[in-house]
């Protein structure tokens, strides 16, 4: 077998996704639990919408879980190595971030 043949090792088997798959956009997530699942109800909030529908409800281990966990911290690390660190909404007060004042030019 050639360089060209070979398959880098993945803990993760490849995965079959079909065509016509729609993604689904979320900006909620109700998480519940019993002592053998955890449950991912995933949502989407809009502006005056009071009660927002379940769009995708994920099943999950509590091992299956925690790898979850793990891996989407490795993976937002990586992301803010490349792309800088996500910040979050309340750490720096809000009028800062909408108003805050162009540096002045450094003087020669």
């Amino acid at each position: 077998m050639n360089d060209e043949q070979r398959q880098p090792a993945s803990s993760v088997p490849p995965m079959d996704v079909p065509e016509d798959l729609l993604p689904i956009y979320s900006n909620l997530v109700r998480i519940t639990h019993s002592p053998s699942e955890i449950i991912l109800d995933f949502s989407r909030m809009l502006p005056g919408q009071l009660n927002p529908h379940v769009l995708a409800r994920i099943l999950m281990s509590p091992i299956g879980a925690k790898l979850l966990l793990r891996a989407l911290a490795e993976n937002i690390a990586r992301y803010e190595g490349a792309f800088g660190e996500i910040r979050m909404p309340g750490e720096s007060p809000l009028a800062n971030d909408l108003f805050r004042q162009a540096k002045p030019p450094e003087s020669p």
